[in-house]
Parts: structure tokens; sequence; C-alpha cells
């Protein structure tokens, strides 16, 4: 594909500014809501959801019956999340019938698939727009054409993608942003369906990246996210010669910024330029988030994940060796087609070698159009589940000695906001992404504390302030 096809071209863009002009002038009070199922990027996809419809006249509301357009952001890589979409939808049928000014639509990464749009079409006839990944741009252009034609508008066009810059973006002021780099994915691995529904690899421009990570720091952000499918791959489509080592250092000169992390990092393109970078920049933080996803050899070309065990651990040495103190996580698939007990078993020694301080562990998924859908799998879902249950309990473990370690320290957190387990406390992070709730004092969200960690649970530290 075309570079010059990869970004919306400014006739495009104004061609949508257009509409959302005259959704606007439709004048009325009106709000909207938008849930979001998903990943980081499904978040930041809602933002730019939000963001067009602020600029068309709504306000955001979280009560259903005060919405005049309720919008599903939806995720297609697990099975759970789909059915969670699906009941959501159904339980908001009476109240189309009741509400003639209410339009529901789906968007995302489930409607980027053929028969699951259609499934919507057919079978949920209270909603009234649909749409995919490569249609977001769209937005107001299809809002438009429900809200004056009156008809059920369905766009799932298929594409590798685009890049859109210069649309509003509805940023909430936290001291915690996410800014895209890249969208999609190369990588096909075999039980993934996100290069199917969220396209080729594309990098956004650096001054573009650096432009949105000043704009947010200007709305009071203290830390950015950089996120991609694969930010290792960045800038491989580009042709500046900057590739996410050199994007890290210039992040990292934006004044006003304190911290960068990134996600997500695919380990058979994490290189030692990429350590070298981390290591000399100050405001990166030191976690690393590199998913293994198995520790056998054969699941892991199964998986076509293209590095083997010893090269994983390989380069967690590394890691290790140039950043003093990181703090890794990972993602973990339990029960992928075929795996044996023996090769759980080498999972389960990766996660003792390399002690990580935290995993996001699934049990397989199965995706239809995924080649991975189509291997024999004589396990089942009880063999799988007693594994996944005996993986927590070995990481949970490890989770829990390593917070430990933290206890009587004295930690930097950065304070996002009010804690959700205690409404007279307030909630942040170390630099190593350890979640510390402390009494607020006179510390206010965006404030970087020194807190003394005076207690040690599995998922998050407490504390107290210094003075």
């Amino acid at each position: 594909m075309e570079k010059t096809q990869v970004r919306l071209t400014p006739e495009e863009t104004a061609r949508q500014r257009a509409f959302m002009d005259k959704v606007r002038a439709m004048g009325g009070t009106r709000y909207c809501k938008v849930i979001t199922y998903g990943c980081q990027q499904n978040e930041n996809d809602s933002e730019r959801l939000l963001g067009m419809l602020e600029a068309m006249g709504y306000t955001p509301t979280e009560d259903n019956e005060k919405a005049n357009v309720i919008l599903f952001n939806t995720c297609a890589v697990r099975e759970g999340a789909e059915l969670k979409v699906y009941g959501n939808i159904g339980a908001l049928k009476h109240l189309c019938a009741r509400r003639q000014d209410l339009l529901v639509g789906v968007c995302g990464c489930m409607m980027q698939q053929e028969a699951v749009a259609e499934r919507i079409r057919r079978q949920y006839r209270h909603v009234g727009l649909v749409f995919g990944t490569h249609s977001l741009y769209k937005f107001p252009e299809l809002l438009y054409e429900c809200l004056t034609e009156h008809t059920r508008r369905v766009d799932v066009t298929p594409s590798d993608g685009r890049i859109i810059e210069d649309m509003p973006v509805h940023r909430s002021g936290a001291p915690c942003a996410w800014v895209s780099v890249m969208y999609g994915c190369n990588n096909f691995c075999t039980y993934c369906i996100v290069p199917y529904v969220r396209g080729r690899e594309r990098s956004r421009r650096p001054e573009d990246i650096l432009a949105e990570v000043r704009e947010v720091v200007a709305r009071g952000a203290r830390e950015v996210t950089l996120l991609g499918q694969n930010v290792n791959s960045y800038g491989k489509d580009l042709d500046c010669g900057v590739d996410f080592a050199a994007l890290l250092r210039m992040v990292n000169d934006v004044p006003g910024l304190l911290r960068i992390r990134f996600m997500t990092s695919h380990p058979k393109d994490m290189s030692e330029r990429l350590l070298v970078a981390m290591a000399e920049c100050d405001k990166v933080c030191p976690q690393l988030h590199l998913p293994f996803q198995a520790g056998n050899d054969r699941v892991l070309a199964a998986m076509n994940r293209r590095y083997d065990k010893a090269g994983y651990l390989a380069l967690v040495e590394a890691a290790r060796a140039h950043i003093p103190g990181l703090s890794l996580t990972s993602d973990v698939i339990v029960g992928f087609p075929g795996e044996t007990e023996a090769e759980f078993l080498d999972t389960l020694d990766v996660l003792a070698r390399v002690r990580f301080d935290s995993v996001f562990s699934f049990i397989y998924s199965k995706r239809s159009g995924t080649p991975a859908a189509e291997m024999p799998d004589p396990f089942t879902h009880a063999d799988k589940q007693a594994r996944f249950e005996r993986l927590l309990e070995v990481q949970n473990r490890i989770s829990h000695e390593i917070n430990q370690g933290y206890a009587g320290k004295v930690c930097p957190v950065l304070v996002e906001g009010p804690s959700k387990t205690d409404p007279t406390a307030l909630t942040g992070r170390t630099d190593t992404g350890k979640v510390v709730n402390f009494p607020a004092g006179a510390a206010r969200p965006g404030d970087l504390v020194r807190v003394r960690i005076t207690q040690c649970q599995t998922w998050s530290l407490w504390g107290e302030l210094e003075s």
C-alpha cells in the first residue's frame, strides 16, 4: 500500500469536519455514552469517538436514560468480551422501543469481522449504526446519515487501515494519557485476530506524535503511555530514519513530562538499541511488558511467535543487565491447541526463572478465521482450567513475594486519583508500575509524592505520605 494512502488526506478530514458542523447545527441538548471493551488502543479510539461527539454538540453521560447516542466500542480478542457485548446490546432493546430519540451503535474490532457485523445487523434490529475499526474516521458522516435519513448504517469496509490526524480527541485532563504511535500488526500469531481487524502496521509520523504528547502535557498529563500492537516495529514503514528507540529519546525531551511508558513489545523485535534508550532516557520508567505467551518451543512455533524459550530468557537477562531494578510483566496463554502437560510445565518454568512482577494470563480463546482455530485440540476446557489455576497459584506467590520487597521503602508515586477501594485515599503508581494507595493528605492528582510503603499485598501496596 502506498504511503500516501495510509494517512487520511486533508480533504477527507475536512469532509468529516463538515459533517460534524452539520450535526452540531441541528441544535438541542444531546448526550452520549461510549462503552469500551478491550485494550488501551480501544480506550484511545474511544477518546477519539468522544472527541468527535463533543465537537458535534454532545455531552458525555453515564446514564442510559439520558443518552441520545450509546456507542459500544468492541474487542474481538477473546470470546468473553464478545459475549458481554451481545448481552449488553440486547439489554437496550426495550429502552430503544421506548425512546425513539435513542441511537445505539456498535463499532470496533468485532465489527471488522464480516460474520459478526452480519449477526448484529440481522439479530439486533434496534442497533442503528455499525462500523469497523477502518471506518472510525467516518463516524461523523455515518452519524449524520442516521440522524437525517432515519435509516440503519453499516460500514465495515475491509482495508489495511488509515492513520487519522487532526481530528478531535476527548481528553479528561487526567495525569496519565495514552498516545498511539502506530496501528495494526504484521505478526499473524496463529491464535490472534488483531491483524485481521486492525490491518497492517502503519506508523504515525514522529512530528505528529510529538505534537500530541506536547498537547496532553499542556492539558495536565504528567505521564504518557505510547501505544502500539508492536511498538518495537515502529518506523519500519516510514522513510524518516526514526525507529522506536529514537522516538523514545524524542519524547523524553518534551518539557513538562515526568514519565514515559509503552506497550506492547514483541520479543522478536526487541533490540539492544531500545534497551540502551530505555536505560539512558531519565523519563522512561524501568518497566517492560514483554509477552512470552508460552514456554515451550513447539508451542511457540505453532503460535508463530518467531523466538524460542532460550532466546526469550536471554532477552530478559539483557534487559535486566541494562536496566537494574527493571519491573517485568508479560502475557501468557494457557491451553493453546494441543499443548501437553509437559509443554505447560515449560511455561511454569519460565515463570519461576524470570519471576515477573505480574502476568496477564488467559485460557486460549478460539477465534474463527485464525489458523489456530483449525488445529486439533484433544484437551477439555476442564483440563485447561486446572492448568490455569496452577499457573495463577505460582504467579500470585511470585507477585506477592516481589511486592513484599517494597516494605519500608520510600517510593516516588505519581498520584492518579481516588483509590478504587477507599474513597478517603488516593492511588498512584511507582515508576515500576506498582499500584500504591495512601491517605490523601494534601496530595492532588498529578503530584509526584514520596510514599513510605507500610503494607504489601499481591496486587497493590499501601503506604503513608512522607512529609
